[in-house]
């Protein structure tokens, strides 16, 4: 076997890291679900009674539990099937954690498929089945209410709030949405000016979606995520659910961009379902949607 320089082989090692990253810039589409998981790391905090109140759990003499930790996969609560010739992600949400990716993305078009399975678990049996899609996710996990997540910009998936935002730990953004009053929650509209919302703005970090678009139980729903420096679009089977702009992180009383991170799945007490997870690179806001933002 011919044998290189060590020089030339460093070269062309270094020509084949930066090439791949050019590609990624000019459009290319990664898949992101294999069978063996390969693209993911995951994470896994406690599994949670119904009188849960953010406390760190502790055992029966009262001394504090270890979160479960990373890429342990206790109960198999994440596992992928093949249908048809696609892997197909099973979360079953018995213990609160998430799968994250191990790369970074910024500047992307996401494009998934999402289904409910039919389990529940402690503390959400008599509550609707929860998810989420965690965007811009950055440091360790764990940092949220549940103990489980990083600090990231969620596009909730729950039945009947598909689309939803929530801030994770101190992130906060800025929504298209109609000003709350009393009780009433922030609802997203592309009629509105932006909102901001989260740390520092007076507002907690949640909005509604404008309506929904969730398919009928048992079908799958599409979900698509558009971030482009920082801003972003929710859509649900093809409808524009939310606009968000100036996303941020706050740490103490100082706002810093937050346009970049992994991309995380919640395991959240509910079973799903995920498929055809497909990332896009984009150079700018489609024109479809850059109206939006004028």
């Amino acid at each position: 076997m011919k044998r290189f320089p060590f020089r030339a082989q460093l070269s062309a090692m270094l020509f084949l890291v930066f090439s791949s990253f050019s590609l990624s810039s000019f459009g290319q589409t990664i898949n992101l679900l294999d069978k063996d998981l390969s693209q993911w790391e995951m994470y896994q905090s406690y599994r949670y009674p119904n009188n849960y109140n953010g406390s760190q759990p502790v055992d029966e003499s009262g001394e504090l539990l270890p979160s479960i930790g990373y890429n342990k996969n206790v109960a198999n609560v994440f596992s992928v099937n093949i249908e048809n010739g696609d892997p197909v992600l099973r979360i079953s949400g018995e213990i609160y954690g998430c799968l994250f990716t191990k790369n970074e993305f910024e500047n992307y078009h996401l494009t998934l498929k999402v289904k409910w399975g039919v389990q529940k678990f402690e503390p959400r049996l008599d509550k609707l089945k929860d998810s989420g899609l965690l965007y811009h996710s950055q440091g360790e996990c764990g940092v949220d209410y549940w103990r489980s997540w990083m600090l990231s910009q969620e596009f909730q998936i729950m039945e009947g709030h598909m689309g939803d935002y929530w801030g994770i730990a101190n992130s906060a953004i800025d929504v298209r949405a109609f000003l709350p009053e009393g009780m009433m929650n922030t609802v997203a509209d592309v009629s509105q000016e932006f909102l901001p919302i989260g740390p520092g703005s007076g507002r907690d970090g949640f909005c509604l979606r404008s309506a929904n678009y969730e398919s009928a139980p048992g079908d799958w729903t599409t979900i698509e995520l558009i971030c482009f420096g920082d801003k972003s679009i929710h859509l649900v089977n093809g409808h524009v659910v939310m606009v968000l702009q100036n996303s941020r992180l706050v740490k103490d009383g100082e706002s810093s961009p937050l346009t970049k991170g992994k991309i995380q799945l919640q395991s959240e007490a509910a079973e799903v379902f995920f498929k055809n997870i497909q990332l896009e690179s984009i150079s700018e806001i489609p024109a479809t949607y850059s109206v939006y933002f004028k």
